[in-house]
């Protein structure tokens, strides 16, 4: 076992902390993510991309905003791999090539 993977096992595995949800928790589903850097934070911008594939551009409004330092990123980044590891073990590997994904409609013949 290389030495990130242990990292992310230990991260996985430890005792969890209690974690107070407040009522008005809003759940937040996002299908884009757009990444940036500042020196001492990383900057995550989650929204939804409406646009299924070939069609016109839309901007995408980004609807929630992450900010953390590199430190917490990192353990992010551990767990997130731990966790996708254990779901393509036990489902399969995961497609990110959107284009690879959608099986095409079939032909309909012209009357």
């Amino acid at each position: 076992m290389t030495e990130q993977a242990a990292d992310a096992e230990r991260i996985v595995t430890q005792q969890p902390q209690a974690v107070f949800e407040p009522e008005n928790l809003e759940p937040l589903y996002a299908n884009f993510v757009r990444v940036a850097g500042l020196p001492e934070e990383l900057v995550l911008d989650f929204g939804l991309n409406p646009q299924p594939i070939g069609s016109t551009p839309q901007p995408v409004k980004v609807s929630q905003r992450m900010v953390m330092n590199y430190y917490t990123a990192k353990r992010l980044w551990l767990a997130l791999g731990a966790f996708l590891q254990r779901h393509e073990q036990s489902f399969g590997p995961l497609e990110i090539d959107v284009a690879k994904r959608v099986i095409p409609a079939p032909q309909q013949p012209n009357r």
